[in-house]
């Protein structure tokens, strides 16, 4: 699995928003947005101003929870448009599959690459594992975002706790999401 943070924007239109309702200076305004980041019922609002963009290469199984959220958008890498262009190999999965099954599934991906037929291409994805990678662009604000983290943090997938460290390591403000890494 692998999560890259692409854009994160819109913190100085959140800030300035937020000075808004709050008669307080720009200037001042984040340490205010400090108290209110973990308030939810429209007290951190602000957050939903401030866009991420995410690259996300996970696991199928992995992919079927985070398809809970209904976030703004998402682009993926389409199964059907993407499967033919080459051999799969024990790297497009997460973790290694049978080589018996891996030869089966590229003999069905070489039939589909020379016939583009539906029967062909629903051969490849009824067979594809559900450890198979597939790479999403993800875009949601820090709300949402909080949102995940909160609710995956401890979950039992392993990949849920990559997913959520990631995004600490990688996020430009990551005192908004400091209460959710409490050891």
């Amino acid at each position: 699995m692998k999560v890259e943070i692409l854009e994160e924007a819109g913190f100085d239109s959140a800030m300035f928003g937020l000075s808004l309702s709050k008669q307080q200076s720009v200037w001042r305004i984040q340490e205010v947005s400090h108290k209110l980041y973990s308030k939810d019922f429209g007290h951190n609002k602000f957050l939903e101003h401030i866009e991420v963009w995410l690259k996300v290469t996970a696991p199928r199984f992995w992919w079927q929870e985070a398809d809970t959220y209904r976030l703004c958008s998402k682009q993926s890498d389409s199964t059907m448009h993407t499967i033919h262009k080459a051999l799969l190999t024990q790297e497009n999965f997460e973790y290694p599959i049978f080589p018996t099954t891996l030869a089966k599934l590229n003999m069905a991906i070489a039939a589909y690459g020379a016939d583009k037929s539906v029967e062909n291409l629903l051969t490849v994805k009824n067979n594809l594992p559900e450890g198979f990678l597939s790479t999403r662009e993800w875009k949601m604000s820090y709300k949402e975002l909080r949102n995940i983290i909160s609710q995956r943090i401890t979950h039992r997938l392993p990949q849920w706790l990559y997913f959520c460290q990631e995004i600490q390591k990688q996020i430009k403000h990551p005192e908004y999401f400091s209460d959710l890494f409490k050891e």
